[in-house]
């Protein structure tokens, strides 16, 4: 009981050391974090910025105990018996230094996300570096808290032979493992592919299983469909490996929209033709390339005419397919409102009514 109480008698003993240590440590650590956050308030400095938006919490942790196991290591090497401060320290700077380098790997990719340019019209360069640059960060935050935990089992001798034991029990076991976690190493081979060779990208827009959406995101098992009314589709990732889908912004945003519209023989496409490009010149969201009206198909009472027009990215090809449906319909009803259909309904309803009155009389 007395050798136990004399371990933290402060006479003779560390714990003054490792007070002053870790006290010391918290001084620097405030000195560079208020450093830190002054610099990226004056400074228009990206990676300064931000370390200071991801790091400067870890560096208070990080300094004190980086000091005090220094200061632990010095002094037991005249006092054994107090090795296990040392170890307990060790044990908390190898975990911390874990999530130092995963908060490293953080503004990395931040700085990175930061210089590509999603605000120009074809964003599709920016979002392939964008999809890789988040499935990388995923993997290497994954290969970062291995490396640490390895590090920390194989840090003590005693700790060393247990991993030993267990790598080799796991050796036994690898292939009955492998086999049960074939769907999720094929998910995570598929992940790997999908980054690489990217059929799909943050910010994509698919058609998948019926809906039309856009990719949230891309784990590593598994991808977020948001569907165009707000709900979430979710997909293992090998769905976009071994099933068809469309994207539709695969290798460019533009994309050409149609507007089809059910009129009648005395239709005068001339004159809707030159609507359509009336109304195309008076809206920003046509980008100027391409544009058509043709009559695409021709039934027993109507004709089919499809209205073309191309736009920067899907979003703005649905609001001006929009625009072009309303304007056209406003033009038609105003200047040739026998093109409708309901009336040329109405003209036959009344043709047939007629010719059944005239039956009847004779």
């Amino acid at each position: 009981m007395n050798d136990f109480l004399s371990i933290f008698n402060f006479k003779d003993s560390p714990w003054l050391i490792i007070l002053m240590a870790g006290s010391f440590g918290l001084i620097v650590s405030a000195i560079v974090v208020k450093l830190i956050a002054v610099t990226a308030e004056k400074k228009d400095w990206p990676v300064v910025r931000a370390i200071h938006q991801n790091q400067t919490n870890v560096l208070y942790f990080f300094i004190p105990l980086l000091l005090i196991t220094l200061t632990t290591k010095a002094y037991v090497l005249s006092h054994p018996r107090y090795e296990f401060t040392h170890a307990v320290s060790k044990i908390a700077l190898i975990a911390v230094s874990t999530w130092l380098m995963t908060r490293v790997v953080v503004i990395i990719e931040k700085i990175l996300i930061d210089k590509l340019d999603f605000d120009q019209p074809d964003n599709n360069e920016a979002r392939k570096l964008f999809t890789k640059i988040k499935f990388v960060k995923r993997i290497f935050i994954i290969l970062i808290i291995v490396i640490g935990v390895s590090i920390l089992l194989l840090s003590f001798d005693s700790v060393r032979q247990y991993g030993v034991g267990i790598l080799t029990s796991a050796g036994i076991f690898s292939v009955i493992i492998g086999f049960a976690a074939q769907k999720s190493l094929g998910n995570l081979l598929a992940g790997i592919q999908i980054a690489f060779t990217q059929p799909i990208k943050i910010d994509d827009v698919v058609i998948v299983e019926g809906e039309w959406g856009r990719i949230e995101e891309i784990n590593l098992t598994y991808v977020v469909v948001n569907i165009w009314d707000l709900r979430r589709l979710v997909l293992p990732i090998t769905y976009f490996i071994d099933k068809p889908f469309q994207n539709w912004t695969r290798n460019d945003s533009s994309l050409i929209g149609t507007a089809f519209f059910n009129l009648s023989y005395q239709t005068p496409v001339e004159k809707l033709r030159e609507k359509l490009h009336e109304i195309l010149l008076n809206t920003p969201l046509w980008d100027g390339k391409s544009w058509a009206l043709q009559v695409t198909d021709t039934q027993a009472q109507f004709v089919v005419v499809r209205a073309l027009m191309s736009a920067r990215n899907s979003s703005q090809t649905f609001d001006l397919r929009c625009i072009v449906r309303e304007k056209m319909i406003e033009f038609i009803r105003e200047e040739y409102p026998e093109s409708l259909p309901g009336l040329l309904i109405e003209k036959s309803h009344a043709i047939v009514q007629s010719e059944s009155l005239n039956l009847t009389n004779q």
